[in-house]
């Protein structure tokens, strides 16, 4: 698994749900079965084949979390000494729909509605490396859009 980029509110956000899912799912499942073992047959037990279902589904996830955080990178936010844009840059561009406001970061805690923006995405690639004055042309699905950079931090 390759290195995922996170701020530490973000990777702090992660690992309480990691914790959640150890701590309170997994014994609230492993009590499920129980009761479903109990009521006897299980073959045609719906309840027993949910709670194994639920419980193959965390344990899938707490896996999945606990490789995200072994390949965690820990982003910085603000001061940026090089004036580039990297992960954890907050870039202030304008284009023909706007002055917009983004923050670079990586993958898992992208949210395009909220001005997260993944450094794998069109608009996130063609930022980086870039530093205020620049313009920049993004492809998108919706085809080409001009920013120029307005402020990096």
């Amino acid at each position: 698994m390759d290195n995922q980029y996170f701020s530490k509110e973000g990777l702090e956000k992660l690992k309480e749900e990691l914790r959640y899912r150890m701590e309170v799912l997994r014994p609230e499942i492993a009590q499920r079965i129980k009761e479903a073992k109990e009521q006897g047959d299980l073959a045609e037990n719906a309840e027993f084949d949910a709670a194994k279902e639920a419980q193959s589904m965390n344990e899938g996830r707490v896996e999945d979390i606990r490789a995200i955080i072994e390949n965690a990178v820990i982003i910085s936010s603000g001061s940026n000494s090089t004036g580039m844009i990297g992960v954890g840059s907050t870039v202030e561009a304008k284009s023909s729909a706007g002055t917009h406001k983004f923050v670079i970061v990586g993958v898992s805690e992208s949210n395009p509605a909220q001005g997260f923006i993944s450094n794998e995405s069109p608009l996130g690639k063609t930022f980086l490396g870039h530093k205020k004055g620049d313009s920049v042309e993004v492809k998108t699905p919706r085809g080409v859009t001009e920013y120029k950079i307005l402020e990096v931090n």
